[in-house]
């Protein structure tokens, strides 16, 4: 019997490059060509000049933690509970929201520093997560 897996998000032409990058462990930010804008989550056209023309940049991964919510319920098949979901401000400026893994949800701290990691799901799916950033 198999066990079910993660849900996958829908994969469409305009997110599905930050799907293949993020397969191979880059963590990228959607940049317009027009006005040098960064965005994410990816979107067809600029915000800030409305242009359609883009390229993106390989985020550094890391960030501080804005905000956080610990999931308990519903409870889905396929997930370990309790999930720690962080909303990441990114060096970029821009911000994400990912799981946060490799700690207790009693130690989450705000500004904490994190860093991003890629977690491959049985399937070869890959997501990024944040984890707590190594003190140097």
């Amino acid at each position: 019997m198999q066990t079910a897996g993660r849900i996958k998000p829908p994969m469409t032409a305009d997110n599905g490059w930050w799907w293949e990058q993020a397969a191979q462990q880059v963590l990228a930010i959607q940049r317009c060509t027009s006005c040098e804008t960064l965005r994410h989550p990816p979107r067809p056209m600029c915000n800030r000049c409305r242009s359609l023309q883009w390229d993106f940049i390989a985020a550094s991964g890391r960030g501080t933690l804005a905000s956080y919510t610990v999931l308990e319920h519903p409870q889905f098949p396929g997930y370990q509970y309790p999930i720690a979901i962080a909303l990441v401000e990114l060096e970029e400026g821009e911000r994400i929201t990912a799981q946060l893994v490799g700690i207790e949800p009693d130690d989450i701290t705000f500004g904490m520093p994190l860093q991003v990691s890629f977690q491959a799901d049985p399937d070869g799916f890959v997501l990024p997560v944040f984890e707590p950033a190594e003190e140097n």
